[in-house]
């Protein structure tokens, strides 16, 4: 792994990387996080009986959403003609957590893994927003890349 931050000039002022002259390569990232709740409260989305509709449908469509700004929102970041965007929920009721994933895929010349991660991060939000009149105590985390291939750095995957 290289020390080198290349967001940063010689002379430590922050810029955005130029990967003109990198050769696209076909992208993918995967990246994980969940929500942590009251059982009741997974419930109630499970059983679609939430005040402001179908919770995962909405995040779901929150996090691709979201994917597709991740460049305004983090500065550096380049805008990405994104190829897909997938996100699952995997619900474990017994003890009130929700896992959710996004993969996202770009053929291109820089890496995806921030989009995948800003999914995974909105999405969860969208679920802390949607049940927190009824479950303020919901906490959001363990956000992390499981993994990303396509690029001059290869493959990784977390262990």
């Amino acid at each position: 792994m290289s020390d080198k931050l290349t967001h940063f000039d010689g002379d430590g002022k922050a810029i955005m990387v130029d990967v003109g002259d990198k050769q696209a390569t076909k992208r993918v990232a995967l990246a994980a996080g969940e929500v942590r709740m009251q059982p009741q409260t997974l419930q109630q989305i499970l059983d679609r009986q939430m005040e402001k509709g179908d919770v995962f449908a909405v995040a779901r469509l929150a996090g691709i959403m979201a994917a597709k700004q991740t460049s305004n929102l983090i500065p550096l970041c380049h805008p990405l003609p994104l190829t897909s965007v997938a996100i699952e929920f995997v619900p474990e009721p017994e003890l009130g957590l929700v896992k959710i994933s996004a993969t996202a895929k770009v053929t291109g010349q820089t890496g995806i893994e921030m989009e995948a991660l800003t999914a995974v991060s909105i999405a969860g939000l969208t679920i802390y927003d949607m049940c927190k009149a009824i479950d303020k105590q919901m906490v959001i985390g363990e956000i992390r890349l499981l993994k990303k291939t396509g690029g001059k750095s290869g493959t990784f995957e977390r262990k």
